[in-house]
């Protein structure tokens, strides 16, 4: 019995050894993140440029036509009321927004249908296959209208954005893309989930998760040169880039097959010839982060 307890006592203290080691590696990671942070932080403070603002990307300077591409499925509830929203807040003068909807989804239809007849900026996209399939599936098809688009009125699109039906856009995030997208081939902006009082164990896990990966990590991934993943939300990508993805797929960007299509082109525009951008511009000097504090 003795030698039975001083077996599983040993197991318990080599795992522990174990356990903190790797603990203690993971603390040193995240240290040096807080430092790289807290550098960069110090830097910008002290840049004779300062922290970016949006008055440096002004409306008056914008020159791209950016299409907001929205895919939905059994959104009823709530597509609408982020259409009317989005109408209602983005300051770009040359937008349009795609939402792509399924044939056997008629009260996601209806509801994109009563807002677009309001609006010529709204377009109603229907897949021409029955939902739900992937959400790469809905951008493809999105994607195929925009081309169809830009041809047929002769003026292509320069940007694609991506957003999701339960999004609240932040105003001035289309003057953002279209400036940064002339030195850079995609831009991600921080994204952060509001509160649902209603859903805090989920909610809050994600609040925590996008504040730490968004607020902290993703500026210093831009800082240090790493690549930068895409949250499949709040990204906008050039249309020359997204074409270059498309043609050894048989002309379509995103991976149908995939049900992670964010992940999915973040590992395709990792390549040397590729630049991502990531800002967290503020409001003015003295005025909240864009991005970090949506509110309708």
């Amino acid at each position: 019995m003795d030698a039975a307890i001083a077996w599983i006592d040993g197991i318990a203290r080599e795992t522990m050894l174990f356990a903190a080691i790797g603990f203690l590696i993971g603390g040193i990671d995240d240290l040096a993140v807080d430092l790289a942070y807290i550098v960069r932080a110090i830097r910008m403070r002290w840049r004779r440029s300062g922290v970016p603002v949006m008055a440096d990307f002004p409306v008056a300077t914008c020159c791209g036509r950016i299409a907001v591409l929205v895919p939905a499925w059994d959104e009823a509830a709530v597509i609408g009321a982020m259409l009317r929203a989005t109408l209602g807040r983005f300051d770009h003068p040359d937008w349009r927004l795609y939402a792509g909807a399924y044939p056997n989804d008629r009260a996601t239809i209806d509801a994109i249908t009563a807002v677009a007849a309001q609006d010529a900026r709204v377009r109603l996209v229907l897949n021409p296959h029955p939902g739900p399939t992937t959400k790469a599936d809905c951008l493809n098809a999105l994607w195929r209208a925009v081309l169809a688009d830009g041809a047929a009125e002769g003026r292509a699109f320069t940007a694609i954005v991506l957003h999701d039906a339960e999004d609240v856009v932040h105003p001035g995030e289309l003057r953002l893309y279209d400036h940064l997208l002339r030195r850079a081939d995609a831009v991600q902006i921080p994204v952060l989930p509001l509160p649902d009082p209603a859903s805090r164990w989920v909610s809050g896990h994600y609040i925590d998760e996008f504040a730490e990966s968004h607020g902290r990590q993703l500026p210093v991934r831009d800082a240090l040169g790493a690549g930068l993943p895409f949250a499949g939300v709040g990204c906008a990508i050039s249309t020359s880039m997204l074409a270059r993805i498309a043609e050894p797929r048989g002309g379509l960007p995103f991976d149908d097959a995939s049900l992670t299509e964010d992940y999915e082109l973040s590992r395709a525009q990792d390549k040397p010839h590729y630049s991502v951008k990531s800002v967290m511009p503020i409001e003015n000097k003295i005025g909240l982060k864009s991005g970090r504090y949506q509110q309708l």
